[in-house]
C-alpha cells in the first residue's frame, strides 16, 4: 500500500502545480494526465504479474508440448513505460505551452519530478 499512497501523493502534487499554472482544467491536461494514471495503474499491475511469475513462463501449445518463454508481461512492461515515458513529455509540454506566464521558483521542474 506505501507505493500507492506515494503515487497518489505524487499524482496531487502534479495537480496542485498544474492548478498554480493555470492549466489543471485544460481539456488536453485532463485528458493525457488521466492517461497516465492509467498507465500508472497498468505498470504497477505488470510489477506484480512479473513478480508473481518471474521472467520466464511455460507456454503450453495445442498438442501439449510445453516451452519455457520470456514472459510476456515484461514486453507489455516496457511498452506501458514507454508510452508512460511520451506521455511525460506531452503534460510538460502542455504545461510549458499553455500555463500562465513564466514558470517562477523552479515549479514546472517540481512538476518534472513529480511526474517521474
Amino acid at each position: 500500500m506505501p507505493a500507492k499512497t506515494t503515487l497518489e501523493k505524487q499524482a496531487a502534487k502534479v495537480l496542485e502545480l498544474a492548478r498554480e499554472r493555470g492549466v489543471a482544467s485544460n481539456y488536453f491536461f485532463e485528458t493525457t494526465f488521466k492517461r497516465y494514471e492509467v498507465q500508472m495503474r497498468i505498470l504497477k499491475d505488470l510489477e506484480a504479474a512479473i513478480e508473481e511469475y518471474g521472467a520466464t513462463v511455460t507456454k503450453e501449445y495445442v498438442k501439449g508440448r510445453k516451452n519455457l518463454v520470456a514472459n510476456p508481461a515484461i514486453t507489455e512492461y516496457n511498452k506501458t513505460s514507454t508510452a508512460a515515458n511520451g506521455t511525460v513529455s506531452t503534460l510538460i509540454s502542455i504545461v510549458k505551452q499553455l500555463s500562465d506566464g513564466e514558470p517562477t521558483g523552479g515549479k514546472l521542474k517540481d512538476l518534472a519530478a513529480a511526474l517521474k
